[in-house]
C-alpha cells in the first residue's frame, strides 16, 4: 500500500485529507500537536482497514520531523508528504503595523522551514518511490494582498516559491501547492473570530487533492476550485 506523512492531520483539511486517503487503502503517518485529537483522526482513518501511525509533536522539532518519517520508513516508505500545519502569527489576525515579530517568526518556522525540514528529511523515501510527490497547502492569502494577512501571506508565498523550486530541482517528483480556498476551519475561526460567513467544509474540498494523485499533472500551483470544476 502507498504510504502518505500528512502534517496538521487531527482536524480540518488534515483530518478530511486522512480519511479521503485512508478510504483509498493509503496507510498513514500523522501529525499534530495535540495528542488526543489526533487519535481521534487516526481511529477514524483505521476504520477504513489501512495501518495509521499517529506521531504527536510539533513540526518545527527536527526530532518529531525525524520520528515522523521513521514511522513512514516503517510502513514501507514514503510515496506522498503534505505540509498542511500552520500557523497564523497572530489570533486574531493583526495589520502589519501590529504584527508581533515572535508571531512572524512563528508562522515562518512552521509554514516554511519546517515545512522544507520535513522533505529534506522525507527526500530518500519520496525518491525511491514509484510516483512520490510532494503536497503543500497554500492559501490565496500567499498570492494577494488582503488586510490583516500579511503575516501568514508571507509565509504561504515563501512555502509556493519552496515547492517551485523543488519541483524543479527534483523533476522526478510531483510537487504540487494547492490552494484549498475558503473553508470553515478552526484556523480560519481563529484568524476572523468575528466572520461567521458558511464556508466549505474541508471534506468537500479533498477530492481536489485526490484529483493531482489520480491524473498527476506537472508540477506547479494548483487551486482546489478549479480543481473541483474540471480546471487548473
Amino acid at each position: 500500500m502507498p504510504v502518505a506523512i500528512i502534517t496538521g492531520a487531527s482536524k480540518g483539511l488534515g483530518r478530511a485529507l486522512a480519511e479521503a486517503l485512508a478510504g483509498r487503502g493509503w496507510d498513514l503517518v500523522l501529525d499534530a500537536r495535540t495528542a488526543e485529537v489526533l487519535k481521534e483522526t487516526a481511529a477514524v482513518a483505521a476504520e477504513h482497514g489501512t495501518r495509521v501511525e499517529a506521531v504527536a509533536g510539533d513540526v518545527t522539532d527536527p526530532a518529531h520531523r525525524s520520528e515522523l518519517v521513521a514511522a513512514a520508513r516503517r510502513l514501507g516508505g514514503c510515496d506522498l508528504l503534505v505540509s498542511n500545519a500552520s500557523a497564523l502569527g497572530a489570533e486574531p489576525l493583526v495589520r502589519l503595523a501590529e504584527l508581533p515579530a515572535d508571531g512572524l517568526r512563528r508562522a515562518l518556522e512552521v509554514n516554511v522551514v519546517a515545512a522544507l525540514g520535513l522533505v529534506q528529511e522525507a527526500l530518500p523515501l519520496l525518491r525511491s518511490a514509484r510516483a512520490g510527490a510532494v503536497v503543500t497547502v497554500s492559501s490565496d492569502a500567499g498570492a494577494e494582498a488582503y488586510g490583516t494577512w500579511g503575516g501568514y501571506g508571507a509565509s504561504k508565498a515563501a512555502l509556493d516559491q519552496l515547492a517551485a523550486v523543488l519541483g524543479v530541482e527534483e523533476p522526478g517528483l510531483r510537487v504540487w501547492a494547492v490552494d484549498p480556498g475558503d473553508m470553515a476551519t478552526d484556523l480560519y475561526a481563529a484568524a476572523v473570530p468575528d466572520d461567521d460567513a458558511p464556508r466549505p467544509d474541508p471534506r468537500a474540498v479533498a477530492p481536489a487533492f485526490l484529483r493531482l494523485l489520480d491524473e498527476r499533472p506537472a508540477s506547479g500551483r494548483y487551486g482546489a476550485p478549479a480543481l473541483l470544476g474540471g480546471g487548473r
